[in-house]
């Protein structure tokens, strides 16, 4: 006589009891359309309060600009040259607001069955990382862009006066400021590597040459100017926080790979 299968299965294997668990291909795929569903939603709602507030968005937007120049002026000369830098910014809104549920559900899903004192790691990550973030863009905005903006629309101002598109200069700023943000996740992105043990504190101080060129490459890219003024005003802060991933890296590394090897 044949019989029925308990219902529940016993906890027979002690890493299941500490959280981790094993997906197949399916379930993965699933979990993601999870984690990008949730994290859309998040960027529309954001995308939606930031869109409300457009105007007064674009209108702080302008005022570095307006102090550096009193010729400033801004114009657009096709159809959608009003919309579109309007809806950049909401955007841009948008991903700041979102940034901690995208940096949630990206994490949850690189790592899926964490234990309870792993969940209170990832929440503190997340929590750090969004404020790095948003620091990154208060950098950009108060730090980095005045000067660039002086360089550019005071360069040459004695041959022509500074008509510029709305929708080059709304593109201009809004990269500048989420690049910025992006580049200052660098400490946390070396720290989450450190504990993944994909590199080790010893690795990143011998790599401290590569990590300065590797900031003013950075800084080359996200700042619009090429004057070394502006790029090292990014660049400074982007070698200060690798140290602090430096410091980061040593504290969450596994004891056993002290050596990175």
């Amino acid at each position: 006589m044949s019989t029925a299968a308990p219902s529940e299965k016993p906890p027979d294997h002690p890493e299941r009891e500490r959280g981790e668990r094993y997906l197949t291909l399916v379930e993965h795929l699933q979990e993601l359309r999870y984690r990008l569903t949730v994290s859309a939603i998040a960027v529309v709602i954001g995308l939606a309060i930031s869109a409300y507030f457009g105007t007064d968005l674009i209108e702080f937007l302008k005022k570095p600009a307006e102090s550096r120049s009193e010729d400033f002026k801004l114009i657009f000369t096709e159809p959608f040259g009003g919309f579109v830098p309007y809806f950049q910014v909401a955007l841009l809104g948008g991903l700041i607001f979102a940034m901690p549920v995208i940096l949630y559900q990206t994490l949850a899903f690189v790592t899926p069955g964490l234990t309870s004192a792993e969940r209170r790691w990832l929440q503190g990550t997340v929590v750090g990382a969004s404020g790095l973030f948003i620091a990154g863009v208060a950098f950009a905005y108060y730090v980095a862009l005045p000067p660039a903006l002086d360089f550019l629309l005071n360069f040459g101002d004695d041959l022509a006066e500074p008509n510029i598109r709305l929708g080059s200069y709304i593109d201009f700023v809004t990269r500048l400021l989420f690049w910025t943000g992006v580049s200052f996740e660098t400490p946390l992105v070396i720290m989450f590597l450190a504990k993944l043990r994909i590199v080790s504190a010893w690795q990143l101080i011998r790599w401290w040459r590569l990590a300065i060129v590797g900031a003013f490459v950075i800084a080359a890219v996200v700042t619009p100017t090429i004057d070394p003024v502006t790029q090292s005003l990014v660049a400074g802060p982007i070698i200060v926080l690798y140290c602090l991933g430096i410091g980061l890296a040593f504290i969450v590394q596994p004891r056993e790979q002290p050596d990175g090897r």
